[in-house]
């Protein structure tokens, strides 16, 4: 397998797949006859959060680029597509909530143009799903008369119509990716990220499959004990009171962290959007390159706090998951199936709670954490939502 496959951990169908569409689109671009069906314009990446959908996809956009067709790692088409940096991949990525549709026919008028190497255009969209129905019927247009070297590479978390689109969905070829195995995680932390094997094992059974879960676990600090925070409020629930404490730390823990994320890179965003607006300039004409510059703060500022509100949430959801793991951890004890526990390290925690509660007790509990993700999909305020959700965990 060679270095940018590499990077797509679990997925050997799917790779098989990718790299017979790099071949014939490597001889398109020689002007060679492709056979029928193994190159498309238009590609959609499915499957659960942290199997690669981004990750898969870039690697196949680094293989478009490659002089060789085959996502060789060395030559500079494949190093600046996966360093972000090559002329013709642009990579979406949506800082808010959704993406809209002014992003959206920017990115596609971007698009139509020629490659500026002679190979391909290529637009990667990570979370697809957070299309606005402006955005998608943007990108439609795009997809059905698509210009002749662009190439559209979608990610989302399923091709339900919730995630995408009939219409878009039906003008995409499909690449499914699976939970990739712990194994396959530890081995990857080992080799590529210098991991110990013990840390490295520990990380991919409690990750949930994520890749890069894994890899923060097994490398941040900070990262481990909130996971460990986050598992002590089943049982740290033992009376009313400690429903608001236990909630108020959940969305003060995600706060902190959306703020230490956002605050240093909207720092730079700020100096660096001053900068090209003439601040601190002295030469011909800086006033009036500086006099509408408080608009274009302001709209900075309104994308940053989209950015740091997704952020929030996402790591709000990121906790609820390893709860719902929990929940359901403790019903696979009380049943006394010999089921992976998605938690393992927790597995006293688990019996202790399988004997106190009964499964319907338990199951409630699980759907109200559920029910908690919902509500924050739908925009309740996080608070509220937490604070419903604890006193169902506690009460039962």
């Amino acid at each position: 397998m060679t270095v940018v496959w590499s990077q797509v951990v679990g997925q050997a169908e799917a790779v098989e797949v990718l790299t017979k569409a790099a071949n014939a689109a490597a001889m398109i671009v020689r002007g060679e006859q492709a056979a029928a069906g193994g190159m498309t314009h238009a590609w959609l990446f499915t499957g659960p959060p942290g199997s690669g959908r981004s990750v898969a996809a870039r690697a196949f956009a680094a293989a478009l680029q490659c002089d060789s067709g085959t996502g060789c790692g060395e030559c500079s088409g494949c190093r600046t597509t996966m360093a972000g940096t090559h002329a013709d991949v642009r990579l979406v990525v949506p800082e808010g909530l959704s993406i809209s549709v002014a992003e959206m026919r920017a990115l596609v008028q971007t698009a139509a143009r020629r490659p500026t190497n002679g190979r391909w255009q290529v637009v990667i969209i990570e979370d697809a799903d957070r299309l606005t129905e402006g955005a998608a019927n943007a990108l439609l247009k795009a997809v059905e008369e698509p210009p002749e070297r662009t190439v559209f590479l979608l990610c989302a978390p399923s091709d339900h119509p919730d995630d995408v689109s009939v219409t878009i969905r039906s003008r995409c070829r499909g690449v499914s990716l699976r939970i990739p195995p712990a194994k396959a995680i530890a081995e990857v932390l080992v080799e590529r990220d210098s991991v110990d094997p013990d840390t490295a094992q520990w990380a991919a059974s409690v990750c949930g499959g994520h890749v890069g879960r894994a890899r923060r676990l097994a490398t941040d600090e900070a990262a481990r004990e909130r996971r460990a925070a986050v598992l002590r409020i089943p049982l740290g629930l033992r009376r009313p009171g400690d429903v608001f404490t236990l909630a108020d730390e959940l969305v003060k823990a995600a706060e902190t962290e959306a703020s230490e994320q956002s605050e240093s890179r909207d720092e730079v965003e700020r100096e660096a959007l001053k900068t090209a607006l003439g601040a601190g300039g002295t030469g011909k004409g800086t006033a009036s390159a500086t006099r509408g510059s408080a608009g274009a703060l302001k709209e900075l500022e309104r994308r940053q706090k989209s950015r740091a509100t997704r952020t929030q949430r996402d790591t709000l959801d990121l906790a609820l998951v390893d709860l719902a793991g929990f929940y359901r951890d403790v019903l696979v004890t009380n049943s006394g199936s010999d089921a992976a526990l998605n938690h393992p390290d927790h597995a006293n925690d688990a019996r202790t709670a399988a004997a106190s509660w009964s499964p319907e007790s338990t199951l409630r509990r699980l759907e109200a954490v559920l029910a908690c993700r919902e509500a924050l999909e739908l925009n309740v305020k996080p608070r509220i939502a937490v604070e419903a959700m604890v006193t169902t965990l506690y009460y039962g």
